[in-house]
């Protein structure tokens, strides 16, 4: 739904993978993330369903890399609301940089090895930097809010976000 320009050899989107990481939880993220992608190839972009497969590995493996860094940064004794910026941005900085990874693979892979692909895999991986400098600023925004509300264990959201591990 929200705009995705295309650049080079793909489109840059939005998807806030950091942020469905850290509300919902690694698991959930990932079940989220793979029926949207679903959701929108069925609804919106059908041609899109032929490479299902590659682009929900492109969106998978950056989370469970997110994931298994988030494990070495964040504390065990904190709560996903009291993280810093810096902690923020290397989720977020993880998640893009796979993102630029696996859609580089893909293209590598499908295309060859060439100077015209690796331009346009550098002119996408340019403007996925305006991603990393948004997506931070929208994961403490809504880290913010998480704050303000009751700590209710609901089990809509991950026990990280208000209780330690």
């Amino acid at each position: 739904m929200l705009p995705h320009p295309p650049v080079g050899v793909s489109e840059v989107h939005l998807i806030l993978g950091s942020t469905l990481f850290l509300i919902l939880g690694a698991g959930p993220a990932a079940l989220g993330l793979a029926f949207g992608l679903l959701l929108q190839g069925l609804l919106f972009a059908p041609f899109d369903l032929p490479q299902y497969g590659m682009n929900v590995t492109t969106l998978l493996v950056p989370l469970f890399a997110m994931s298994l860094v988030a494990r070495k940064i964040i504390r065990p004794d904190s709560r996903y609301v009291d993280l810093s910026y810096a902690s923020v941005l290397r989720l977020s900085a993880t998640f893009q940089a796979g993102i630029v990874g696996w859609v580089s693979f893909w293209c590598f892979w499908g295309q060859g090895f060439s100077m015209e692909t690796a331009q346009s895999i550098g002119l996408f991986a340019g403007a996925y930097m305006t991603v990393v400098l948004i997506e931070p600023l929208v994961d403490l925004a809504v880290l913010a809010a998480a704050r303000s509300l009751p700590r209710a264990d609901t089990g809509v959201f991950d026990k990280r976000l208000h209780h330690p591990a």
